[in-house]
């Protein structure tokens, strides 16, 4: 399968930084996890923290995936409170491309938020507001 120009692991970005074959600031890593700055920040300090395993979606990963995932992004946003002042974070991740997911392998953005930046550090979301949209999500909420 083809997304976005990578038609296998060897050619996902992430898995290249895991194997250490593309340079990264390394912030935090583990047996399972690495997390790392963004090369492309909307903050000081914004870290993208991702599985090693080449997985491409949150929905893809198993339960105990996930939690150990978002243990990491927990310490990640401690650390960032602790010892580099933020006031707040953002935390974010895009599923699939027509989410806005250029790089097809689970990652989560932790962006540390500071005093008279825009509450979204960058992120824009958008929710249906006509009735109709609204009923059917309602409607499968239900079911």
């Amino acid at each position: 399968m083809v997304w976005r120009g990578y038609t296998m692991e060897s050619e996902c970005i992430f898995c290249r930084i895991v194997d250490g074959e593309i340079p990264a600031v390394r912030v935090y890593e583990d047996g399972e996890h690495l997390a790392f700055l963004d090369t492309n920040p909307r903050s000081e300090g914004h870290v993208l923290a991702i599985p090693k395993e080449h997985i491409k979606t949150i929905d893809e990963l198993g339960d105990e995936q996930t939690a150990k995932l978002f243990i990491v992004v927990k310490r990640i946003a401690e650390y960032l409170k602790q010892k580099m002042g933020v006031k707040g974070y953002n935390i974010v991740s895009n599923n699939g491309e027509i989410a806005g997911q250029v790089i097809p392998h689970v990652h989560i953005h932790i962006v540390p938020r500071y005093e008279g930046q825009r509450s979204s550090a960058g992120f824009e979301l958008a929710f249906p507001v006509d009735a109709k949209a609204k009923r059917k999500v309602e409607e499968s909420i239900e079911k």
